[in-house]
Parts: structure tokens; sequence; C-alpha cells
């Protein structure tokens, strides 16, 4: 519920606080004296677009603070909670800067002005006055059945179904447009990689068979010249080693200081040459003639230089080339064999979206039978009991975000008339009264308990004013209803009046508000019932307008 609005250097309000009561609060004035600024300050409040225009001339900001009492609004508790806001209470507060900017904060707390808008939502709800025009909108008659229902987190879930089934069914379409030039693509990998596979040439193999096949060819020619090298090292009269073992025996004998590095010189020698011999001799066992084995390296050889050769690569980046090209043929691979999975998924998709449409279009149906009734109900209040309103359903053709319904409000003035859409209404008291009649209906299902009726009761008059005056008395009575009014009718059935009024002072006009006690009630409704002059009778009447509402 609004408790408390407060407005500064708004327009030509330079500053206004006004507390709020349950029940029916009254906004009356004289046109222009700037009602339509409190309900600008509350959209403001609620995330609503500003401008640079909403400052008042020669200030430099605007300031619209709101707070609610949370007590019966727990899903906007549970909002604040979800973003670690203090929920035990509700203060909304907007900043308006002259250059068009703005900041808004909640609680204290500095947040996005999207975040206001939220929040708001499940605050407060305005019927605006301009509404009985939105109504010729076929477009707004979904939404408002579905208000009406409850059935708008349906309606969104449905919503976010079909936009997931419209992402499949444009990767599928994706998928099937692909050209011959990409088949003929995965054609032409499929082979090449096929053909590699055969070869299945690992990292190292090219640089070991070149190494082992020059060591097949030159086998015989290795052998002979290794084992003379072994036979100068060690093996035959007078070798490199019998040599060395010699000098060292000589030297051993002489007793002389200045030849012990000759000797350790000479015993390196031997060492060294013991080794080589011995890796001579190891090397001369394992190497063998063998032409099989070289005849099979160097047609594998062959191979891999004709597979190089035909794909212009050097042979060396064959297992390289390999691997790129099975990559992108599973990518590919991949994107074809998706084609039934994405088809399946698709349809299964569309059978779901067909099912919970369905079942949204069964819950919209019985609702709509609702409606009529209610709103003839209200129709039959308000002075047109002959007409019958109709919600028309037509089926659409495949799938839409909305479901498989298309619907418009139908009316029929007078029996034996077809109904007609609203738009063909020819009067505009009846436009007006089918308007008040579906917003007391659909206001009367809102979970939101602070409704704003702003100059609904436009292009009516007389007795059907004050049966709306009632309708709204009676919604008040299960939350807090806000009516800007030009009816006395409808002003003298409200539990407390504000009177908006406007001055003008060394050319500076600002507005004012104030709460009238019973004096000031009878003397504003005198004024709405006879204009400036408020003669005896007037007064008398407009007392008794105030008596009669509170029985």
């Amino acid at each position: 519920m609004l408790i408390n609005l407060s407005i500064q250097q708004l327009a030509i309000v330079e500053q206004l606080e006004l507390e709020f009561r349950p029940g029916m609060t009254v906004i009356t004035g004289e046109t222009g004296a700037g009602k339509s600024i409190l309900l600008q300050a509350l959209g403001l409040a609620l995330g609503d677009r500003a401008d640079s225009d909403s400052v008042r001339f020669g200030a430099k900001r605007a300031e619209i603070t709101a707070s609610f009492d949370l007590t019966a609004l727990p899903e906007a508790r549970n909002w604040l909670e979800s973003h670690e806001l203090d929920s035990d209470e509700c203060f909304l507060r907007r900043s308006l800067l002259a250059n068009g900017r703005s900041k808004a904060w909640i609680n204290g707390q500095p947040c996005p002005v999207q975040h206001l808008k939220e929040l708001g939502e499940l605050l407060l709800d305005i019927h605006g006055q301009h509404a009985h025009q939105s109504l010729l909108r076929k477009d707004t008659h979904l939404p408002l059945l579905d208000s009406y229902a409850g059935l708008r987190n349906d309606a969104e879930k449905l919503a976010d179904h079909y936009r997931t089934w419209k992402q499949a069914h444009k990767r599928l379409e994706n998928l099937r447009q692909q050209d011959d030039a990409q088949r003929a693509r995965i054609q032409l990998l499929r082979y090449q990689v096929e053909e590699l596979d055969q070869l299945a040439l690992s990292e190292q193999e090219l640089a070991e068979l070149e190494a082992e096949q020059k060591e097949l060819a030159n086998a015989e020619n290795l052998i002979q010249t290794s084992q003379q090298a072994l036979n100068c090292c060690d093996q035959e009269e007078g070798a490199a080693l019998q040599q060395v073992n010699q000098a060292l025996q000589l030297l051993g004998n002489l007793n002389t200081p200045a030849l012990e590095a000759v000797k350790g010189l000479l015993g390196d020698a031997q060492i060294q040459l013991q080794e080589a011999s011995h890796d001579l001799e190891v090397y001369l066992s394992k190497i063998e003639i063998d032409p099989a084995r070289l005849e099979w390296v160097e047609e594998r050889l062959n191979s891999i230089y004709q597979t190089a050769r035909k794909h212009h690569l050097p042979p060396e980046e064959l297992p390289q080339h390999h691997q790129q090209l099975r990559t992108e043929l599973e990518e590919l691979d991949a994107g074809e064999g998706s084609l039934d999975q994405l088809t399946q998924e698709l349809e299964e998709l569309t059978a779901a979206f067909r099912t919970q449409a369905e079942e949204l279009s069964q819950k919209r149906r019985q609702a709509a039978e609702e409606l009529e009734s209610a709103i003839d109900q209200q129709l039959s209040y308000l002075g047109m009991e002959k007409s019958q309103f109709k919600v028309s359903f037509q089926p659409l053709q495949g799938l839409h975000p909305q479901g498989q319904d298309e619907i418009e409000f139908l009316i029929a003035p007078n029996p034996g008339q077809p109904p007609k859409p609203l738009v063909r209404i020819a009067s505009g008291g009846e436009l007006s009264r089918i308007s008040l009649a579906i917003q007391v209906v659909t206001a009367a299902t809102s979970s939101i308990p602070t409704l704003v009726f702003d100059e609904v009761d436009v292009g009516i008059s007389g007795a059907v004013a004050e049966i709306v005056g009632r309708m709204l008395k009676q919604l008040a009575e299960r939350g807090q209803i806000l009516c800007v009014t030009h009816l006395p009718q409808v002003a003298a059935q409200g539990d407390q009046h504000l009177h908006i009024h406007k001055k003008t002072e060394d050319e500076n006009t600002q507005t004012h508000m104030q709460l009238l006690d019973e004096q000031g009630r009878v003397t504003e409704l005198a004024r709405m019932l006879g204009g400036i002059k408020l003669s005896d009778s007037t007064l008398a009447h407009a007392r008794e307008m105030l008596q009669e509402s509170r029985h």
C-alpha cells in the first residue's frame, strides 16, 4: 500500500508531501491544476521514462520519493530479499537532472531504473484515462484476458518455449542450406583421411626409415670398414692399443717425475681405445646384410613420398596434415550428424509447444466465459443491461509466441444484433462504460492492492456516475484505490479527498494539494456540481451526496 509520496521541483510543483490511507482516495481539481503531475510522479518513482522537461524551470533537479507498506505484498518482499535489500520497508527514490539523466535508489541503495520498474509492477497498477482508446487495439485484448485469469506466467513460459523452438528451427534451416561445395568437401576429406589412415605414418617414422634405409643399403661396406677400424684399434699385430700398452710398459720402468704427465695421457688413450674397440664390436654384432628388409623399407618410403607429392607437402608434414584433415572432417560430420538429431529435437519441441499451447487455450476459454459474465454484470450496473460482451477466439495457423489463440473483444449493444469489434462502437459514452467495466473486473482479480484510476469515468454522468463511484469504493474494500475524477458522484464516494489547486504569484506558478476536511469536501463537491458560484442549494446537494455515500 502507498503510504507517502514526496515531490520536489517536478513540473510546476515546488514541494509537495502527501500521505495516503487505505480505502478510496479521490483527487480533484480544475483542469490544468496539476492532477496529472501526481500520477507522473508515481510513474517516475516506479521506473517510467524521464526527460529534462520534467524538472521545474530554473531547478537543477527534481526528486520523487514514494514509500510503501509491504504487509500484504509477499511477492515484493521476496523481490527485495532476492536482491539483498532490506524487506521490512520499501522506499523508492528517483532523482531527475535538468540534462535529462536520472538516478534511482531502493531503500537507500543505488539501483538501475529497471529495478524500479520490476519492483513497481508488484506495488501499484495504474489504469489510465486513455485505456478505452487502447482497447480499440486487438493486440491488447489477450494480455488483458491473461492478466484477469492469472495466466501471465503461463503465457510467458509459452513465449519462452516458442523462442527455444525458433532458435532450433533456425539452426536446422542453416544446416539444410549447406551447399554442394560443402558436401563435396566432406566427400574429398573422407577419401583423403582414409588414404592417410591406411598409410598410418607416425611422427618419427620417416626419419627412422630413412636412417635404416641408408644403413641397410651400405651394410656390406659398413661391416668391412668397421672391421678394419677395429683391427687398427686392437685386433692386428701392432694395433694402436698394443702400441699404447707397450709405451706404458717402457715408461713404467722409469722413475722420472717429468714423465708422469705423459703416462697419464697414455693411460687415457688406453681407456678410450678399449671403449672404441668395444663399441665397434657391438656395432658389428648387430649390423647384418638383409635384402628383404631393405626392399620393404624402400617400398614404405616410396609410398610415403608419393602420398606427400599428392598432397603437395614435404613428407615430414604428413602426420600433422593428417590430423588437420581428420579434425575438419569430424567437425563437418558432426554438423551432418546433428541434422538428424536437431530434426528430432525440433519435432519434440513442436509437440511439447502444441501441448502447452492447447492447455493454455483451454484455460483461456474457461476464463473468457467468466470474464464475459462478469463484464455483462458490470455493464448492467452501468446502464447497458441489454448489451452482451463476447470474447472471440480465432485459431492461429502454425506456431506463435502467444499460443494458438487470437482473441478479440466484441460487444452487441442491443439484442438481436451480432457482436461487433469495439472499434466499431459508434458511441464514445458506450465505449467509456465498456472500458470501465473491463478495468473494474480485471482490477478486482489483481494481486496488487494499490490501484490508480486516472479519469476512467470520462464520458459518464448522472446516475451511472454514482454507480461508478460505488464500484470503485467496493474495490477499495480489498485494498487501496486512488482515483482522479471530475465527477462529484464519484468524488463523494471517497474515504478521503485530496484537492489540487494552482497558484500564480509574481509570475511564479505552483501546484498545491491539501487533504479536505468535511466542510472542504462539501465546498469542493459543490464547486464540481455548480461551478464557481456556490448557492445554498448546491451546498446542500453536496452535503446530501456525502451523507448518502456513507450508507
